[in-house]
């Protein structure tokens, strides 16, 4: 996992902020996909 997506990972978790974390798994996934 690339590094700006752990801080932003765990900004969200931090804030409890489902929403984004939701999105940020989105992203992830996609991103496992295409590499």
């Amino acid at each position: 996992m690339p590094g700006w997506l752990k801080k932003q990972m765990s900004n969200a978790f931090y804030h409890k902020d489902k929403y984004q974390i939701k999105m940020l798994n989105q992203c992830w996934f996609f991103y496992k996909k295409e590499y």
